[in-house]
């Protein structure tokens, strides 16, 4: 096979406008799917309509710079996250990565345990946070309290804290202020718990994921668990409980929370501790979950 001219790489001005609008609807797209907005809640959020976030996504919609300052604030972004080309921060990210692939697995451990020290606490006050984290419908509350009680230690649902700091409930802080809003009261309860708390089971809300800042804060402070279950089992569970938020009066309900946890499954998986609820009463997961971490320790 011959090899192709390098010019053939080259595109024109109209082929990288194609090239540049499809890049800027996925990245919308998946930021979207990361924090569990339907395309409804964003236009709400954003006020873009519906119509042209479809056309956006799909590499269609040619959106002024103050279009797109709409949509960022609404999924709480950075507008040149939205923007961004390769750059050098991104260069750099890329050759990190490829020296941290050619590592052995006891380097690893080793690294992680090194940046846990210098951007992070200690482990030693780390150990005494446990949070828990997953979609809805995973056994985070159920568990949580009971972990909690067993360490004898405080048990925090975030999402309760953020009402208590906002003096209203969950669904008329995002009607009022919309995600961004919510997510500024995350950020700053995040923070004030572990100024004031060196021990506790916490219980985050599912989507506290897609927010670099928060994650890595909650990473950083607190030993994570991640708690799973199969998608059927997590909608079965959520209904259950009589709580179909964001599901509500969506027919592709299932697809939807699909494509959540594929979205959300690579920051999931950057907790320390992975357990699998499907199919397990609450005292065996709980049982899976203490030998976890007591091995860990």
């Amino acid at each position: 096979m011959s090899a192709r001219h390098p010019a053939a790489e080259i595109q024109t001005p109209e082929e990288q406008g194609v090239s540049l609008l499809r890049s800027l609807g996925e990245r919308v797209r998946e930021a979207r799917a990361r924090r569990g907005m339907t395309r409804r809640i964003l236009a709400r959020d954003s006020g873009v309509s519906e119509r042209y976030l479809a056309q956006l996504e799909s590499g269609q919609g040619n959106a002024s710079i103050l279009t797109l300052r709409q949509i960022a604030q609404a999924l709480n972004l950075p507008l040149a996250d939205l923007l961004q080309d390769e750059n050098e921060a991104a260069l750099e990210f890329t050759l990190i990565a490829q020296l941290i692939k050619r590592l052995p697995a006891p380097r690893l451990a080793a690294l992680r345990a090194q940046m846990l020290r210098e951007l992070g606490e200690a482990t030693s006050a780390r150990s005494q946070r446990i949070a828990l984290i997953g979609l809805r419908g995973a056994g985070k509350s159920t568990l949580g309290e009971r972990l909690a009680l067993a360490l004898g230690v405080p048990f925090i649902e975030l999402d309760r804290e953020i009402e208590r700091e906002a003096g209203t409930r969950l669904d008329e802080i995002f009607l009022l202020y919309g995600q961004a809003g919510y997510r500024r009261y995350e950020r700053r309860c995040l923070e004030r718990l572990i100024e004031t708390n060196t021990a506790w089971v916490i219980a985050t809300g599912g989507s506290i994921v897609s927010e670099p800042g928060t994650y890595d804060l909650l990473l950083s402070s607190c030993r994570t668990v991640w708690l799973r279950a199969q998608p059927e089992e997590h909608m079965a569970r959520v209904i259950a409980q009589g709580d179909t938020r964001p599901m509500a009066g969506n027919r592709e309900a299932m697809e939807d929370l699909r494509r959540i946890l594929a979205g959300r499954g690579a920051l999931y998986g950057q907790a320390e501790h992975d357990i699998d609820t499907s199919g397990k009463t609450p005292d065996q997961s709980l049982e899976e979950l203490r030998l976890a971490l007591a091995a860990a320790t």
